[in-house]
């Protein structure tokens, strides 16, 4: 551990500087001045890990410039460089100068001429002093250090808890955040809020004729398509449920939502994936049913949920590969 002496006599720094060295203590640094002082901090400060990290500063009370005092109150008042134990040493017993060495950060004293065995004594008590305070600041570095580590994985866990574990989009839980969220920014905002439910037509039919595995592709495929296709950040695309997809499109009319399903169908079928025993089109196609509310006090969020089921199975029974929506004003399909 290095240890600064800073006096202006250059016989009492010697004669310091040997005594610490007889006692174990090779790495000594020493100024004749408080700005030899404070260059020799800046250099250690710049370079913590060097070999000339100040660990104790011997301070001399009485020197010319600039004294003892103001130079610990400057030490103090640095960035890192606050808790290096400052012993003072001083041929002045003044009361009001000693208290006046406290205020200023000295965390303890020593009278000149100094006894061999007192000045080793306060020097091992102020080094202990640093070691200690070196392993609390260490300790929690690495307690924040664990702290980032385990929030980042609490969000990388969250993160996966709301992913369906197939396709890589949104699972049903996220879903159901989202729609009840943005249920309520509806609410306080007064803006329209549309659901659109989707359904691979005829999926159990591709699965009994293409297989699990190529059923499972078909579905991240889809996925990824619909998740393309939706440009707007708040919007929310989720799987949800088996061959189930559905969008939560924040602030959209029932026009705009109209508009988007529409896209969206065509993305699919621009896939163009095969689907031979489809009785709708001869590759993989998609069915929309959109429902559009203004949240209010007197309904509920599953209304929607509701108005966009019912509009999902007209449009099924109007021979799949289609959109259709219902109003929530009037719960009559729009036009």
């Amino acid at each position: 551990m290095a240890i600064l002496i800073v006096d202006d006599r250059k016989d009492t720094r010697t004669m310091i500087k040997r005594i610490l060295e007889m006692d174990g203590h090779p790495d000594i640094l020493m100024a004749e001045s408080a700005a030899e002082a404070f260059a020799l901090l800046g250099a250690a400060k710049e370079n913590p890990a060097g070999s000339h990290s100040i660990d104790l500063i011997l301070m001399d009370l009485m020197m010319p410039v600039m004294n003892g005092i103001d130079a610990c109150r400057q030490i103090r008042a640095q960035a890192g460089l606050g808790e290096i134990p400052i012993i003072m040493v001083t041929a002045n017993t003044d009361i009001q100068r000693l208290q006046e060495s406290f205020e200023a950060g000295a965390n303890d004293y020593i009278n000149k001429p100094f006894n061999r065995i007192e000045l080793l004594a306060r020097v091992r008590s102020a080094l202990r002093l640093k070691e200690e305070t070196d392993r609390r600041k260490a300790r929690e570095q690495e307690l924040l250090e664990v702290k980032g580590m385990l929030e980042a994985a609490n969000k990388v866990l969250k993160r996966l808890s709301s992913l369906d574990g197939l396709t890589g989009i949104r699972n049903r839980r996220a879903f159901n955040e989202a729609l009840v969220r943005e249920w309520r920014r509806g609410f306080r905002e007064k803006k329209p809020l549309s659901l659109i439910m989707i359904d691979i037509d005829q999926f159990k039919c591709y699965n009994d004729a293409y297989g699990h595995q190529a059923g499972d592709e078909c579905l991240k495929r889809v996925a990824r398509a619909l998740d393309h296709a939706l440009h707007r950040p708040g919007d929310v695309l989720a799987r949800y449920g088996g061959e189930e997809f559905a969008a939560v499109l924040p602030d959209t009319h029932l026009d705009g939502a109209v508009h988007v399903a529409e896209y969206l169908r065509e993305a699919i079928n621009k896939l163009n994936l095969p689907h031979a025993a489809s009785t709708t089109e001869s590759f993989v196609t998609i069915s929309l049913g959109v429902g559009v509310l203004q949240p209010e006090p007197s309904l509920r969020v599953r209304r929607l949920v509701e108005l966009a089921d019912r509009a999902l199975y007209l449009a099924k029974q109007a021979g799949r590969n289609c959109v259709k929506a219902l109003d929530g004003r009037t719960g009559h399909p729009s036009p």
